[in-house]
């Protein structure tokens, strides 16, 4: 578990700017925009006690959450290549690369559905069954943002707050 330094060239230190018309892969891509914001700033300054906390010996590590996150952002990525899922094994991934890897596949995701006007075709394919797009909003996404906000409550609990700065409604730093 090494520590991550501030690496500027990654998405989502801010959120592009929002698509002129509404469509229905133009409105996930937001929302996938929006984990990252969210993900990026949480995830950001990390150190070794920051990703070793965890509130309680049955749950996750931040480190652990992490990796969770990346495997969920394989799920939707593929969802957007119209890919089916695969098992994989994180163990040979350090931090730095579980976390650019993270918002590389979310920028990828979001720029793919952001041109998308028809998100049927974008199932969760998985080895034995494929589920409707619907599955990927209240699954992996929602899931994602979820876990993205427990890093920031752990990270804070291990003494090292997100950044003060931040607006999650504008998607930008504050000066």
């Amino acid at each position: 578990m090494k520590a991550q330094n501030n690496e500027t060239s990654l998405p989502y230190q801010e959120i592009p700017d929002y698509p002129e018309t509404y469509t229905a892969g133009a409105v996930v891509a937001r929302m996938i925009d929006g984990l990252g914001f969210r993900f990026y700033w949480a995830t950001e300054g990390l150190i070794d006690t920051d990703l070793a906390y965890q509130p309680s010996e049955d749950s996750r590590s931040t480190y652990q959450t992490i990796e969770h996150i990346y495997a969920l952002s394989n799920t939707i990525l593929n969802a957007a290549l119209r890919k089916e899922n695969q098992i994989f094994n994180t163990s040979d991934l350090d931090y730095k690369t579980l976390r650019s890897r993270t918002l590389i596949n979310l920028k990828t995701a979001a720029d793919i559905l952001r041109e998308t006007s028809d998100l049927t075709n974008h199932n969760l394919k998985f080895s034995n069954r494929e589920m409707p797009f619907w599955f990927n909003i209240n699954g992996p996404i929602s899931d994602a943002i979820w876990h993205s906000g427990q890093i920031a409550s752990f990270r804070r609990a291990s003494g090292n707050p997100i950044n003060s700065n931040l607006s999650f409604f504008t998607g930008k730093i504050n000066n």
